[in-house]
């Protein structure tokens, strides 16, 4: 008998809803995003994207049910995420939830963000099973796990202080190219030389696969006050696609070594700088000449979505897990190895 569970994503700026079948099955996969009143302020701002999840939520949820053909009554169980994110964002999705779950008499169940970016390779790539090795880059997170089964993780590196999409953000601000500053980035690069600037490649001392990106970062507003305080003029599409190569160069080298330190053959990136034009090629042409399999989402399953949290659940339902009522918002909850 098939297993449907109704999920609810609503971590930072996106008030999403799916119905997934089977933890591969997308019966539907509403998003509603946040964007264009957000990038007004050049970010985020999590009062703002609080009261936007209270007015979409409850329409966004029905419309995941209808496009679905599916009543409440008719899922198996409701999933949320409940870390890490904005405490306010997360909130409502977890209050929705519960609601929901309660007055259905469902099983609930809490997702860790991660987790769905890990799950979301699941839905286009039925023949990836554990183990393998997942690399997930994201606004927020930078991780490099080995999935050892489902829902079990061992964790080999994060970053120490920004993460990928974080960088990616704070320069496509300095450089004038506005918010969200990962896609305005990979296409301004399409225009410039990536090998026109050199940025350093930081190393994290005693981790050989932790990231860290605030020195990059560094050098890029180094460079542009450097270049005020003399009066050159800036390439920004040179500088986008030097500063792009810096982060996808680092991202591909400690994925690469962890794969072959391990001898592990098969390679899952996710996460929302997972649907960088620039990574998804470097990425394929490194384990092309390796000899590796890769395994990438579409863009859609990229960015944060509710049907990589369906897919999540499912694992977790079929392993028995399920949430109490004191399930709340947990914004810096960790990936925990187990």
């Amino acid at each position: 008998m098939s297993v449907d569970i109704l999920a609810i994503e609503t971590s930072c700026d996106e008030t999403a809803c799916a119905v997934v079948r089977d933890g591969r099955e997308v019966l539907s996969n509403v998003i509603y995003t946040q964007i264009d009143m957000h990038t007004e302020f050049g970010g985020v701002v999590p009062e703002l994207a609080s009261r936007a999840h209270i007015d979409k939520i409850n329409y966004v949820v029905q419309k995941a049910l209808n496009d679905a053909g599916k009543t409440l009554d008719e899922v198996d169980a409701v999933a949320v995420t409940y870390g890490p994110g904005l405490v306010g964002a997360l909130l409502v999705g977890v209050a929705e939830a519960k609601a929901m779950a309660w007055a259905a008499g469902k099983p609930l169940i809490g997702v860790h963000h991660i987790e769905g970016h890990i799950s979301a390779n699941y839905i286009e790539h039925p023949e990836l099973t554990p183990p393998y090795l997942g690399l997930i880059v994201s606004g927020g997170h930078t991780h490099l796990v080995v999935v050892k089964d489902w829902s079990k993780y061992r964790i080999l590196g994060r970053t120490v202080d920004d993460a990928a999409g974080e960088a990616f953000d704070k320069v496509a601000r300095a450089i004038g190219l506005g918010y969200p500053g990962g896609p305005k980035i990979d296409r301004e690069a399409k225009n410039g030389d990536a090998m026109a600037v050199h940025f350093p490649i930081a190393h994290v001392n005693g981790s050989e696969y932790d990231f860290s990106f605030s020195g990059i970062k560094s050098a890029v507003l180094n460079y542009l006050n450097h270049a005020q305080m003399a009066g050159d003029s800036v390439n920004r599409a040179d500088l986008a696609a030097s500063f792009q190569k810096a982060v996808v160069d680092v991202l591909v080298e400690h994925t690469v070594r962890a794969a072959k330190d391990l001898k592990i053959d098969r390679i899952g990136m996710a996460g929302g700088v997972a649907s960088n034009s620039a990574l998804r090629a470097a990425m394929e042409d490194a384990c092309s000449r390796e000899g590796f399999e890769l395994f990438i989402p579409s863009p859609i399953f990229c960015t944060d979505n509710a049907a990589m949290i369906g897919v999540a659940a499912y694992h977790e339902y079929m392993a028995g897990v399920r949430s109490g009522w004191d399930l709340n918002a947990v914004p810096n909850l960790k990936l925990e190895e187990r």
